[in-house]
């Protein structure tokens, strides 16, 4: 019950950062803004997540981990409703990128919260469970919310996952175990973290593989236009999610044993799934397999390099942590930027190739780290 009010916790964390993925076009039109330029609202959300995510983490470092999940969550409520309130491009921006803030405390907490809650020999299920509400709410979130908004209004998606994060705080509130914060002398410094063999590496693995997936989903809603099939964004999006969820359970009973594999093959199966919607797009039920291969790939990829972090750098996990998640956000920002600037210098068909070459040097850095990043034996 523990390990679910962290997993709901992620979940409504990227449901709040990827809902207006699929809402971009009503969002535009009721912002009186391009599709390209509400894009940016994600932009702006993973920005704030990673700006805040090392500064926020060492500014609550001493409290109790449970405070600091509640206020973020509280934070995430009152912006989405805001959001939902606005009708000013700039407005919501400013909203959007306080609502970042919020989630640049849930993030770097989740790992080490479910690591410290599970027994010995089960870190990584744990992990992997408490991490697996990027992929559900992936599977199930962003469909659902992009269905209300074509039912009910783009703003309903919003009022509805401000509706939902506050049955989370609840939930924290009456299942979560209290941890402590760290004291001054248990506090690891910055720098001596990111000279630990390894970390470097799952750093640039994790930034190629996820600006690479990112150019690619925050406008998959365009590049679905683009081919005729507008009509089918729920379907595909709950083609990717829904193997997501399973990537989750696969992913969730070996990465104690086989981390080096799993994100290996993770970001292979992910490299052929955005070579074939490059060359497929002329074909509807290939476009559905490569976003089924897609959801699998990316779906336990945050548990893949989380847990390789943490394995790394032992003792400083806790701030590895924090670096990964404003590597993860910063590369959540990117992508959605790089694939605005593509979209209008060079068109959608373009996302997926420079998706492609980046997940090609993700490929090569994961395979090289075989020593320290992500060895043999992990």
């Amino acid at each position: 019950m523990a390990l679910f009010g962290l997993f709901l916790s992620g979940f409504v964390g990227i449901l709040t950062e990827a809902l207006p993925a699929g809402l971009l076009p009503e969002m535009s039109r009721a912002l009186d803004t391009s599709v390209a330029l509400t894009g940016q609202t994600v932009t702006i959300y993973a920005l704030a997540t990673a700006m805040g995510a090392i500064p926020l983490a060492r500014l609550t470092a001493a409290w109790p981990r449970k405070r600091v999940l509640q206020v973020a969550l509280l934070v995430v409520a009152v912006t989405n409703t805001l959001t939902a309130l606005s009708d000013s491009y700039a407005l919501t921006m400013v909203i959007r990128f306080v609502a970042g803030l919020g989630t640049a405390m849930i993030w770097p907490l989740l790992g080490g919260y479910a690591a410290a809650l599970a027994p010995e020999g089960r870190q990584g299920r744990a992990v992997a469970i408490a991490l697996a509400g990027t992929p559900v709410s992936l599977a199930l979130g962003i469909p659902l919310g992009t269905a209300l908004g074509h039912l009910g209004g783009w703003e309903l998606a919003f009022y509805v996952s401000t509706a939902l994060t506050l049955a989370n705080i609840a939930w924290v509130q009456a299942t979560l175990p209290g941890i402590p914060g760290r004291t001054s002398g248990e506090r690891t410094q910055l720098r001596a973290t990111l000279r630990i063999p390894g970390l470097r590496l799952i750093l640039f693995a994790l930034a190629t593989y996820m600006v690479a997936h990112n150019i690619v989903y925050t406008y998959v809603t365009d590049y679905l236009d683009g081919i005729g099939m507008a009509e089918q964004i729920g379907w595909v999006l709950f083609a990717f999610g829904a193997t997501s969820i399973l990537s989750v359970v696969v992913v969730g009973a070996y990465i104690d044993q086989h981390l080096r594999v799993l994100t290996i093959a993770s970001t292979f199966v992910l490299a052929a799934s955005i070579l074939a919607l490059a060359l497929l797009s002329g074909a509807p039920v290939l476009v559905y397999a490569a976003a089924a291969a897609w959801g699998f790939a990316f779906g336990s990829s945050p548990s893949l390099f989380v847990g390789a972090a943490i394995r790394a750098t032992g003792p400083s996990s806790d701030v590895a942590q924090a670096i990964t998640i404003t590597v993860f956000s910063a590369s959540i920002a990117i992508g959605a930027l790089v694939g605005g600037l593509l979209i209008a210098a060079l068109g959608t068909a373009s996302i997926t190739w420079v998706a492609l070459a980046l997940l090609l040097a993700a490929a090569v850095a994961v395979l090289a780290g075989k020593r320290n990043a992500f060895p043999g034996r992990a």
